[in-house]
């Protein structure tokens, strides 16, 4: 028995996950449509590169018929919300005068409203999200709060679902707007290599960083591994599929 061949649909193509998740699927040669918000600036730029890659781009915008219809047109059978804003974003929207970016609406509500047309397809896709380590137990952090907050609506969805738990995502072209994660995530890494070197390989392995490439590699592991769905991968779980390699710091 022959057995289909996967094709993906990207919602935050333009972040720097989502970018290097429609790379390395077009370089496996499976199809992968890159969803881009209208009038993204990011957008913009990226829409010739993925063109050149061989990725179909989609601009269609966040409402509920128009992300239906997407999805219809091209019944993915992967689908990968990697969605998300920052402060550094809202702050910026704010003072341009335009509606704030919040947790609420983008990370949640944007990510749900896709889990939403997903189960309206005839074949449900299996539904890759990408979480955060520590949704678990968010305590009091708006932005762990907001991704166990889909986490559970995904769980309680009919979806196959995946749920990516990583610790911090860095390398050497990291956003200025997360210069913040990106400082953290060399301290971090620093660190751990001490801790590693006297025997703390397993505090290592949880903790260190994984590079957006090498996140997305993982990601694509995941979902075309059937033995992969409906479980929470954490961080360890996502540096070992990686094969113990270096991340670029």
């Amino acid at each position: 028995m022959t057995t289909p061949q996967p094709s993906f649909f990207v919602a935050g193509a333009t972040g720097y996950t989502g970018q290097a998740v429609v790379a390395a699927a077009a370089q496996q040669r499976i199809p992968v449509v890159a969803h881009i918000r209208p009038n993204s600036i990011a957008g913009e730029r990226l829409h010739p590169d993925f063109i050149n890659r061989g990725a179909h781009v989609e601009s269609c915008p966040w409402h509920d018929a128009t992300i239906h219809n997407a999805l219809q047109r091209h019944q993915p059978s992967h689908i990968f919300a990697l969605l998300g804003t920052t402060r550094a974003r809202s702050r910026a929207e704010r003072r341009a005068g335009q509606s704030p970016s919040t947790y609420a609406t983008v990370d949640v509500a944007l990510t749900v409203k896709l889990m939403q047309a997903a189960q309206q397809l005839q074949k449900p896709p299996t539904f890759i999200y990408l979480s955060s380590m520590g949704a678990g137990s968010p305590r009091p952090n708006a932005y762990l709060a907001a991704r166990q907050q889909v986490e559970q609506a995904l769980q309680e969805s009919q979806l196959p679902w995946i749920i990516a738990r990583p610790s911090f995502i860095s390398g050497p072209n990291r956003d200025q707007r997360r210069i913040g994660e990106r400082v953290g995530a060399v301290f971090t890494d620093k660190t751990l290599s001490v801790l590693g070197a006297l025997g703390a390989s397993r505090l290592r392995q949880r903790f260190r960083s994984i590079t957006n490439h090498q996140l997305a590699h993982a990601l694509i592991r995941l979902a075309l591994n059937p033995d992969a769905t409906n479980q929470i991968h954490e961080s360890n779980a996502l540096q070992q599929l990686i094969g113990g390699q270096h991340n670029a710091c």
